[in-house]
């Protein structure tokens, strides 16, 4: 083993048209990835910052997707901002893929990939430059779950929405304007709570004509993201219900705020996502917690951490110097520090460098994370 290795566990940062995630890679299955975790790591302010977390594991070190490993690798373990669970990210799954094939863990072209919603198929551009070219991901059939009388409200305004699930819930309400829809800085309320018992992503949509649609997505868990996969097949589907259709084959152009994606719908309704995905930062990030963070109580989707019991006593605070990023030639990196966990090391032609830094007062060591653009060739 390379004595100048970085120590940890390594991350990379990546988006689908401005829809961010954090992808962990873990593909022995060893991480005890908290839903703290996950808060603390998706948090803006106080952490990396993502709309959502992708744990990349094998199937075969996976229980939920070990009776997948004969059809699939690896496995999406897709986490909320909130740190709640996910089936499905159609935007996550095609940074996933893209990620696969940058870091040389993946070929080019057909990809097959375990989530919770299924197994899923990906197609992603071989070549010399591993960022260039959409991805797309087979979504699968769309349902139509019910009940019919579903109401969204936001503001003081209120519309009748359509219940979609394509790995994960779906409210769906048409627009004339898409600023009705308020500033979304909180969930729409929607109505009857029975119909979505686990919450529910809400998309706004206008529709354009000639198969041409614009939106706004509040996600479950999250809070409004300037993309949503899923909420593109979703609103799609809901545009179909209204013609009279479920089926293709015919092609939809979706404009989110971060960007554009394609709907490709089969003949037998298939839905097939297309677009960008762009790798952005990587770096080295160990999990430590010495007792769990507190985690809001009553939250929905929300998981509370356990098997971490917090220590008997006081805890002594040790003496060490703060891990610092590594110097890279034409490159700036930057320090973030969370309670609950901490980190060394870090992917880069520099040697790192590593060391423990001191706990706090409160007993909490730290995350220390050095985030350095993604290379478009990964060495």
């Amino acid at each position: 083993m390379n004595a100048n290795a970085p120590i940890g566990t390594p991350f990379a940062k990546g988006h689908g048209t401005g829809n961010d995630f954090l992808i962990l890679e873990d593909p022995d299955g060893l991480l005890d990835l908290t839903p703290a975790h996950t808060i603390r790591l998706c948090d803006r302010r106080k952490g990396i910052g993502a709309d959502g977390l992708l744990r990349l594991v094998r199937c075969t070190a996976s229980p939920e997707a070990f009776a997948t490993a004969d059809r699939a690798e690896w496995f999406m373990d897709y986490r909320n901002a909130d740190g709640s669970l996910g089936a499905m990210c159609g935007n996550g799954a095609r940074v996933l893929a893209r990620y696969l094939t940058a870091t040389g863990q993946h070929p080019g072209g057909p990809l097959t990939l375990a989530t919770r919603a299924g197994v899923r198929e990906l197609h992603v551009p071989a070549g010399p430059v591993p960022d260039r070219g959409d991805v797309s991901v087979t979504m699968g059939i769309p349902i139509l779950p019910g009940p019919e009388r579903i109401t969204v409200t936001a503001g003081v305004r209120h519309w009748p929405a359509l219940h979609i699930d394509i790995g994960n819930p779906h409210a769906v309400v048409f627009v004339d304007d898409l600023d009705h829809a308020c500033t979304l800085a909180t969930a729409p309320d929607v109505t009857p709570a029975s119909a979505y018992p686990h919450g529910t992503t809400v998309e706004f949509v206008r529709d354009l004509g000639s198969h041409h649609l614009v939106l706004r997505v509040h996600e479950r868990g999250v809070g409004e993201t300037p993309s949503c996969g899923t909420g593109a097949c979703a609103a799609v589907a809901a545009a179909l219900h209204r013609a009279s259709r479920s089926s293709g084959p015919l092609r939809y152009t979706v404009d989110a705020p971060g960007g554009r994606l394609l709907v490709d719908v089969a003949t037998d309704g298939t839905m097939t996502l297309t677009g960008p995905a762009h790798l952005t930062a990587r770096g080295t990030v160990r999990l430590h917690t010495a007792w769990p963070p507190q985690v809001p109580s009553g939250e929905r989707g929300l998981q509370q951490p356990h098997g971490v019991s917090r220590p008997a006593g006081p805890r002594r605070a040790r003496t060490g110097t703060p891990c610092r990023p590594p110097r890279r030639p034409g490159g700036r990196g930057m320090i973030l520090r969370l309670p609950g966990t901490w980190q060394g090391g870090f992917v880069s032609s520099a040697s790192p460098s590593y060391k423990e830094p001191p706990l706090s007062g409160r007993g909490h060591r730290a995350l220390c994370v050095a985030v350095l653009p993604f290379p478009a060739q990964l060495p």
